[in-house]
């Protein structure tokens, strides 16, 4: 098997040369920051297209802040060390790209050190989630972090214990996936995804002040919902009771992509059955991340420039 080809300080290398000593302060600690990004393969054309990934290296720099962590290069640079990234990988199927910035130092000691590193992989990723069928969540018992502890709305490495926890709990107890709720018992979102309803023909959605993730795929249908479908979204607090009671349910994010909810706690959502709206806005979001929406190309970096489109140089190296 060919070795793979990853992004570490500054130059590309074999994914066997991509090492940290045991005492990275990162690993002990979990002071980093880090993103997923979806490419997504066309069969027509054999192009792969980064979906939004400038958004997603904005989001990480402003992740970054919280730990004093600056990304390397600005979000087009690191955009162009993406596409990059997958060129020399020669991927021909759907990819997921992890950035990852640390703390490199080593050393032990609580604090926030001043050494940093930088590293981005790529690898083959297919559907994170059955989407195809209905999922069956449960509510955890675990809270969703308080953003006075660690800042939910920031991809820090060490808060996703918070998610682990939950996740390994729901599929422990036989369910596909959980759902926190806050500190104040308000829904919040999946162990690591946005969490939609559907009611009244409206989109409801919680808050950015109940504990979530600022998601680029949440932001991403809430602009589908009103411009293709004209269903407006609500965003505010979640009772518990209302998941119960809602007329459609689904989890988004970029892994998870739009995954319909037919259950939670054992009770049917709706009719039991993945809803109608929830099907409409997957089917959309799969056709404009493989380039089907020309309206939505400005969300689409080419990799290879097989699609007539010109493709953003990588870093040389």
């Amino acid at each position: 098997m060919r070795e793979s080809t990853v992004f570490m300080n500054g130059k590309f290398v074999p994914d066997h040369e991509a090492t940290v000593p045991i005492l990275t302060h990162a690993l002990h600690y979990g002071t980093g920051v880090f993103e997923g990004i979806r490419a997504y393969h066309d069969p027509d054309s054999g192009e792969i297209m980064l979906f939004r990934p400038t958004d997603h290296f904005e989001r990480m720099r402003r992740t970054g802040t919280f730990l004093n962590l600056p990304l390397p290069a600005s979000p087009e640079e690191m955009t162009r060390i993406a596409a990059e990234l997958i060129r020399r990988n020669d991927f021909a199927s759907d990819v997921y790209v992890r950035p990852l910035a640390y703390k490199s130092a080593t050393k032990v000691g609580v604090s926030l050190p001043p050494e940093n590193g930088f590293a981005m992989i790529a690898v083959p990723m297919g559907a994170y989630l059955d989407t195809q069928k209905g999922l069956h969540c449960g509510i955890s018992t675990w809270r969703r972090l308080p953003d006075n502890s660690i800042p939910c709305r920031a991809k820090i490495c060490g808060a996703y214990v918070n998610s682990a926890l939950a996740a390994q709990e729901a599929r422990d107890r036989g369910f596909d996936e959980a759902i926190f709720l806050n500190e104040a018992g308000r829904v919040a979102e999946g162990s690591a995804m946005n969490l939609f309803l559907v009611r009244d023909g409206k989109l409801v959605t919680p808050d950015v002040t109940q504990g979530i993730l600022e998601g680029i795929t949440r932001d991403t249908v809430m602009k589908l919902g009103w411009d293709l479908l004209k269903v407006t979204t609500e965003a505010r607090s979640v009772d518990r009771a209302e998941l119960y009671i809602a007329d459609e349910a689904f989890l988004c994010g970029t892994a998870a992509q739009i995954a319909p909810i037919t259950r939670i706690d054992g009770r049917p959502i709706g009719n039991g059955e993945c809803g109608a709206i929830t099907l409409e806005l997957r089917s959309l979001y799969d056709r404009l991340v493989r380039g089907k929406l020309p309206a939505y190309h400005r969300w689409l970096t080419p990799v290879y420039g097989r699609a007539g489109r010109p493709v953003l140089a990588g870093q040389p190296v």
